[in-house]
């Protein structure tokens, strides 16, 4: 089977691509309310030109063959041709799936991302797999290169283009590349820090993601104002927020008074203040990522008690500061014997 998608802006997009398409799971219906069925979709860098109709893919293909250093203008068509480049012969980008639960039904062993792009394809309703598979897709392009940012977007690009179709099909007045990157932005800005691979369908929030930073665009070009969603925000009058009301400086504050360690500042200001990923923070410190959440939750309840007291805010009694100093004091020794246990008895860690 080849899959595929034609980047196609013409209102009537049937090979917009379904594949692992996120709508599958969460919006079962197109806009215009029929229900969408899945089905496999065909790689074309084919582009329809206003007026002309869609390029014929025979003579894109010639034109790619006279001249291969020609980069495609499509930012999707630039994911495709990067990612047949990758899975090319004689060392395709593989990907070892010996580890993942066999009850899912994927492949076995070691294989081709081209492979299991094809599997997903196959298995668009299969969404134990699907959130399993892109849990190491998303873990991957964080922590092991720039070819596996490529990978995960070429296997989302059949999402990807469909929301990008809707929003040039609604009204965009502009060049489609436009529309196209700034769904590829949204894309890459959440896959690189922004989904939690812990939370159910991380596929559908990578491209929603993708989704609204494209919604944005159209939003601008339409001098329309996106606000957050109302339903969320519970009634009454809301407190305007003062300027000067910096977080990052509670949590210098928190590491002064020693509710939370220096060497943490960094890691607690990046996680929770600048929403980045927590797997490449966690390979930095060298400790687990479980490990890393746990001592995060711990300062979240720290900090959560402190401003209730109001240690944060207001004067802190030189009683309170030496119990704080006394509680850092303790965490630093129990985790500086943690790390000699594990160090000296590597066997009780794999146990």
């Amino acid at each position: 089977m080849t899959v595929s998608i034609t980047l196609d802006h013409t209102t009537n997009r049937p090979d917009a691509g379904v594949g692992t398409d996120d709508t599958a799971r969460d919006t079962p219906q197109d806009t215009d309310g029929a229900a969408v069925e899945p089905r496999p979709a065909v790689i074309s860098t084919a582009r329809a030109v206003p007026g002309r109709g869609p390029t014929d893919p025979g003579q894109a293909d010639a034109a790619s063959g006279a001249d291969d250093e020609v980069w495609p203008s499509s930012p999707f068509a630039c994911v495709d041709t990067a990612f047949t480049a990758l899975v090319t012969e004689p060392d395709p980008l593989s990907i070892d799936l010996t580890g993942l639960d066999p009850d899912l039904g994927l492949p076995d062993g070691v294989v081709s991302v081209a492979v299991l792009r094809t599997w997903l394809a196959e298995h668009p309703r299969d969404w134990a797999a699907l959130d399993t598979v892109w849990r190491e897709l998303i873990v991957r392009a964080r922590l092991d290169g720039p070819a596996w940012v490529v990978a995960a977007t070429a296997l989302a690009l059949p999402g990807l283009v469909r929301h990008a179709a809707t929003l040039v099909a609604g009204g965009w007045h502009g060049d489609p590349d436009d529309v196209d990157a700034e769904v590829l932005t949204g894309f890459l800005t959440a896959l690189r820090d922004h989904v939690d691979v812990t939370r159910p369908a991380p596929y559908a929030r990578l491209c929603r993601a993708g989704q609204r930073a494209g919604l944005a665009l159209v939003a601008q070009q339409r001098h329309v104002v996106l606000v957050d969603d109302l339903d969320a925000i519970p009634p009454g009058p809301r407190t305007p927020h003062r300027p000067w009301n910096h977080p990052d400086l509670l949590v210098q504050r928190a590491v002064a008074l020693g509710l939370l360690d220096a060497c943490d500042e960094e890691p607690y200001i990046d996680t929770r203040l600048g929403k980045r990923a927590i797997e490449p923070i966690a390979a930095r410190l060298d400790v687990t990522v479980d490990a890393l959440r746990m001592r995060l939750n711990r300062i979240d309840d720290r900090i959560t008690t402190a401003l209730a007291k109001g240690m944060l805010t207001g004067a802190t009694s030189p009683e309170a500061e030496q119990e704080l100093a006394k509680q850092a004091t303790h965490r630093q020794r129990t985790r500086a014997a943690v790390a000699a246990r594990t160090t000296h008895t590597p066997h009780l860690a794999a146990a």
